[in-house]
């Protein structure tokens, strides 16, 4: 069994994969200082509510944004799964090249998003991640991370909202009634959901215009199930894509090391 792990700027997401099917998915927040025992209970209590043995995991994969808090939950890793993670990163090999202007500078979860989107739907396609930051990330039809676009995310720009202006409350995201609002909180949904979704739409047309082809469009993360379901332009919203992407980018890695080994 193989325990995929993604560690983004908000939340730190779990699956496990036995063979190719997932079995359960474990979210926590990121925007905490834990010790390397405390990653090593919270794996522990994941392997526990999926019913998992420890000697059943094979490895652990990574993919991280947040450097800082990769030296203790690697120790954890480490000291209560037995394993030494493998992250993904530089010397990584991913299937997908990078060809924009500084590949290193391009984020893990993307890398990994787009191996996801492209040995799952094929290519070009258009990969949109509704996180901490809105990207969208082009990978043309032989699985080149060619551009991108970085926005910020729609609970960024809520939270903006609420924290810069004195008088704006704290409200839940969610598609109003009607965009004709007559209160302040439903005024707020109607400018975030609205106003999210002409631009998620706007960027998509730009691409499709300027790069004058068709691709699939595939959104993933957070609210995207929510801007998927109010949009023509997006094809496919999973939810796990960066599950498969991992699990994609192991078994990469596997083959690999299999037939070096076979020569």
């Amino acid at each position: 069994m193989l325990i995929v792990i993604d560690i983004g700027n908000t939340n730190i997401t779990l699956g496990i994969y036995d063979r190719d099917t997932l079995l359960g998915s474990y979210r926590l927040t990121t925007k905490m200082k834990r010790t390397s025992d405390e990653y090593g209970f919270m794996l522990m209590s994941f392997l526990n509510a999926s019913k998992i043995v420890l000697e059943d995991i094979d490895d652990v994969i990574v993919s991280s944004v947040v450097p800082k808090i990769m030296h203790s939950f690697n120790n954890g890793i480490r000291k209560y799964i037995h394993k030494e993670p493998i992250i993904v990163g530089p010397g990584i090999k991913t299937g997908i090249s990078i060809k924009t202007e500084n590949p290193k500078a391009v984020g893990a979860d993307r890398i990994v998003d787009a191996a996801g989107a492209y040995y799952t739907y094929g290519g070009p396609c258009l990969v949109v991640d509704f996180g901490t930051a809105t990207t969208f990330d082009y990978v043309d039809a032989n699985g080149c991370f060619e551009y991108g676009v970085i926005s910020i995310g729609i609970e960024t720009g809520a939270q903006a909202l609420w924290t810069q202006a004195a008088k704006l409350p704290e409200i839940e995201i969610k598609k109003p009634a009607t965009i004709l609002a007559k209160s302040t909180i439903t005024s707020m949904q109607a400018g975030l959901f609205y106003g999210y979704i002409g631009q998620t739409e706007y960027i998509i047309r730009k691409f499709k215009d300027v790069l004058h082809k068709d691709m699939k469009v595939i959104a993933t993360g957070g609210l995207g199930n929510m801007i998927y379901q109010n949009t023509k332009l997006i094809d496919v919203y999973d939810q796990d894509l960066t599950f498969k992407g991992l699990k994609i980018i192991y078994d990469r890695l596997q083959s690999n090391k299999k037939a070096a080994e076979e020569k």
